[in-house]
């Protein structure tokens, strides 16, 4: 999913007006995001060290390969559904590739789900993030964004989640405001435009097929 930078920070800026959403028996509205481009974002106060980084297999593999993606991106769906399985098999559970998901806002639902997959912790943020892939083309075309964001509350529902953690973490404004801080600072230093985007051992990958990325992480194991 290729999106200009520009476009993609104009798409995170988020009016309760335009993103009223409702919420189980009753009227409730996800927290006003106004946009915070890259430069204020580095003058506002916003300790982003509070956000947990989402890390799969052993610290200290020889490898790391980190992704950004966003819930909302079908080109990232396809890599969770298929090479990031391969990936999990054969490097990450082997211990050979540190897995570092970062999430990229190109829009409203996107940070919604983003808030939902990090409600439990690290702990379910990959299982969470599984259902929310699996079923994306439900959720983003559920209609309204009261709709989306209800499809939302059910996966985060199914992954254990009872109502009122669910709901305390969509209605957190200031993880919010600091996620979306964190993805630009992110995003600006490692100069992510489009998703899915990759870092192997620090150095920008494109999307490309797994056989690819395969041959690509062997390289730098020496194999």
């Amino acid at each position: 999913m290729t999106r200009l930078m520009t476009a993609l920070c104009a798409a995170v800026a988020l009016t309760a007006g335009a993103y009223a959403i409702g919420g189980m028996n009753s009227r409730t509205a996800l927290p006003d995001l106004p946009l915070v481009g890259s430069a204020q974002a580095q003058e506002a106060d916003v300790d982003v060290s509070t956000i947990v980084e989402m890390v799969q297999g052993a610290e200290d593999a020889p490898v790391t390969l980190v992704e950004y993606a966003s819930f909302t991106c079908p080109h990232c769906a396809n890599f969770h559904a298929g090479a990031y399985k391969e990936l999990k098999k054969d490097f990450i559970d082997t211990g050979k590739v540190k897995f570092v998901f970062r999430e990229v806002y190109f829009d409203g639902p996107g940070l919604w789900a983003s808030m939902v997959a990090r409600c439990a912790g690290p702990e379910k943020f990959f299982g969470i993030s599984d259902l929310l892939f699996k079923g994306q083309t439900s959720w983003v075309r559920a209609g309204s964004p009261a709709d989306v964001a209800d499809e939302l509350r059910k996966i985060g529902r199914l992954a254990g989640i009872d109502n009122a953690e669910l709901e305390a973490c969509l209605q957190d404004g200031t993880k919010a405001k600091t996620l979306v801080t964190w993805y630009q600072e992110n995003a600006t230093r490692d100069g992510v435009s489009s998703t899915p985007s990759f870092l192997l051992n620090g150095e920008k990958m494109q999307n490309q097929p797994y056989a690819d990325i395969k041959e690509a992480i062997e390289a730098e194991l020496g194999s």
